[in-house]
């Protein structure tokens, strides 16, 4: 078993990492497509500050030149530029592409976008015949501006859905996993109950010829048991009947139980409240929960030691706590303990600990959990219930 989850976990952690190399791939081929685009933005700028010197010069004689340029100039839809003098002053309109009018007709926020458009590159300077030189100040597109977000965004979007696509296969899982512990159980409920009917009638006979026996009565306290055990089985998978029972007595009649039938080298104590306590439960189902930590704290002490169950309220919750003074866990032990199929035993199945915590969390609505542990000093298992 714990090979096989060593194998699982591995094989976990390498799909993570191919996932997150994928949405790490995706963003970064995202942020060269984005620089690319800003360089190819640059160059266009570039171009543009060219045609328009050329065309303050005034000394191009080519009709052809002329159009080729005045082309240039009209192409940038997108770029915002602004044409200034030395001292940073737009020249005009005519020097402009790509401004909203209500920065055009404000001076002081033509004059924040200037700085703006500054710090983001330094402006292209033309090289004028009279040295009144002149300044191409300009930024990225809407465009551009819009895509440098994209990357980020477009990597939460396959994060969500990945993360959406596991728990959804998780449920489904885990719901498959349901139907099949539950048709385990009702399946193995059926089957203790064809051997269990005939038992039932040779005990009959044999009540018959010596009433009295002492095997007689024990094999019949067996056979009552066994009927148990059937009904508790059966009952997984369906909703159980919850009533307001004294939930001292069915920790009670659990202890007398297992007392009698645990290992006398185990202490084995029970503490509990004085007055009687009232709360929905299923007796057989929460009996089982319990029969079953008892069994397996008396495995980890190897049939000697102390074994304690206290029942009290604490902030509205019935807590029933299991100690035991077996070998402990360790933390991965701990974390695993619950999960089906995860069995420290080298013939375990690893299914009590999971159906216990179904029964607890699913049909009674509480909490089961390992509150306390360690290597060699022992467990403390603990079940809480909200009271009525």
């Amino acid at each position: 078993m714990k090979r096989r989850s060593v194998f699982s976990k591995l094989n976990n952690w390498i799909i993570y990492f191919l996932l997150t190399a994928a949405v790490a791939g995706v963003v970064i081929a995202s942020i060269v497509l984005i620089d690319y685009l800003r360089k190819e933005e640059i160059k266009r700028i570039e171009l543009f500050a060219t045609a328009m010197k050329y065309q303050q010069e005034e000394v191009i004689n080519d009709p052809m030149t002329w159009d080729l340029i005045l082309q240039i100039n009209n192409t940038n839809n997108t770029i915002p530029v602004i044409v200034t003098d030395k001292n940073k002053k737009p020249l005009g309109y005519d020097f402009q592409r790509n401004i909203p009018e209500h920065i055009q007709n404000d001076p002081k926020k033509m004059q924040a976008l200037l700085r703006k458009m500054e710090n983001s590159y330094k402006p292209i300077e033309l090289q004028m015949p009279d040295d009144n030189n002149q300044y191409v100040y300009y930024t990225n597109s809407n465009l551009l501006n819009n895509l440098r977000y994209s990357p980020y965004i477009l990597g939460l979007l396959i994060l969500a859905y990945i993360s959406f696509s596991f728990w959804f296969l998780r449920t489904i899982k885990k719901t498959d996993e349901g139907y099949v512990w539950a048709g385990l159980a009702k399946e193995t409920a059926h089957q203790i109950g064809t051997p269990l009917s005939s038992m039932i009638g040779w005990i009959e006979i044999l009540r018959m010829e010596n009433e009295n026996s002492e095997g007689v009565k024990e094999i019949e306290n067996d056979i009552n048991r066994l009927k148990t055990i059937s009904e508790r089985f059966s009952k997984i998978g369906s909703v159980p009947e919850l009533n307001d029972l004294n939930i001292n007595e069915t920790v009670q009649q659990n202890y007398d139980y297992l007392k009698s039938r645990i290992s006398k080298k185990v202490k084995f104590m029970l503490v509990l409240p004085k007055e009687q306590v009232l709360i929905p439960h299923s007796r057989i189902l929460l009996s089982w929960v319990i029969e079953n930590i008892v069994k397996n704290a008396v495995d980890a002490m190897k049939g000697e030691g102390r074994l304690e169950i206290e029942l009290y309220e604490k902030n509205k919750n019935i807590i029933i706590d299991i100690k035991d003074s077996g070998s402990g866990m360790t933390n991965y032990q701990a974390r695993n303990a619950f999960k089906a199929g995860y069995s420290t035993k080298k013939r375990g199945w690893g299914l009590g600990l999971s159906l216990a915590k179904r029964v607890i969390k699913e049909y009674h609505k509480g909490d089961i959990k390992i509150a306390l542990t360690e290597v060699g000093a022992g467990t403390t298992f603990r079940i809480s219930m909200r009271s009525s």
